[in-house]
């Protein structure tokens, strides 16, 4: 589950951490825009939002850097320990229900370490976020979904094992792919539906954010996360 809400409070001390000594660690091109802070966001001129987003507690340094919507990336260190730290991400915003919903695809392409405890995931909400949708392509060391096994789907261009839970906040559906995946295009709509029209687990919400990202647990001594190309195209 990946923190969600742009915040302006005071930096806790392993964030602002992160601000000092993160930045050094930009990629070596000058990028259109980088970023430590723990909340660094930026607007791409084709509307899509990237979020640094340092959201869990004992977080390291970590510096997101864009030239656009599908050439961003992210260096972390964060320690070897239990617990999501960062969920940083680019994100498109759809605003449609789901029954209005014609088609809604995205494409990705990533490159990822061999090391660290990550998921190179999607998370898309209800445009209330009391309903959160994961789709993990890719996911690497001691991470796990939230809540029980549902079983497996094959759904959207892919094979998923999922999973239903709830974090004290909103419900949390999440799409477990059965192989690791670095490319591909993932047919969202069908997903949404089968969500919606074959398990019963909401009704014709509005979707609000497509986000993809990588969930970091830890990447101790400094890794790099590259989106290479994303894309989301809803009508």
């Amino acid at each position: 589950m990946a923190h969600r809400i742009l915040n302006t409070s005071l930096l806790a001390p392993a964030a602002a951490f992160a601000a000092l000594v993160g930045f050094a660690a930009a990629p070596a091109q000058a990028a259109v825009w980088s970023s430590s802070e723990q909340w660094g966001n930026y607007t791409t001129s084709d509307g899509y939002i990237l979020y640094n987003n340092i959201w869990g507690s004992g977080a390291g340094a970590q510096t997101i850097w864009a030239n656009s919507s599908s050439d961003w990336g992210v260096w972390a260190n964060h320690p070897n320990t239990g617990g999501i730290k960062s969920y940083p991400n680019a994100k498109k915003v759809i605003g449609k229900a789901i029954n209005s919903l014609s088609s809604l695809r995205s494409g990705y392409n990533v490159t990822v370490p061999a090391a660290g405890a990550y998921n190179s995931s999607y998370d898309i909400w209800d445009k209330d976020y009391k309903y959160e949708v994961m789709l993990w392509v890719n996911y690497n060391g001691a991470v796990g979904p939230l809540g029980s096994s549902q079983g497996t789907a094959t759904l959207g261009g892919h094979t998923w094992n999922v999973y239903k839970g709830n974090n004290g906040n909103n419900e949390v559906f999440s799409f477990l792919r059965t192989s690791d995946s670095t490319a591909g295009t993932v047919d969202i709509l069908p997903i949404l539906k089968w969500i919606k029209d074959t398990k019963g687990w909401w009704g014709n919400v509005t979707i609000g954010d497509v986000q993809f990202g990588y969930e970091i647990t830890s990447s101790a001594g400094g890794l790099d996360f590259r989106t290479n190309s994303f894309s989301v195209n809803g009508s």
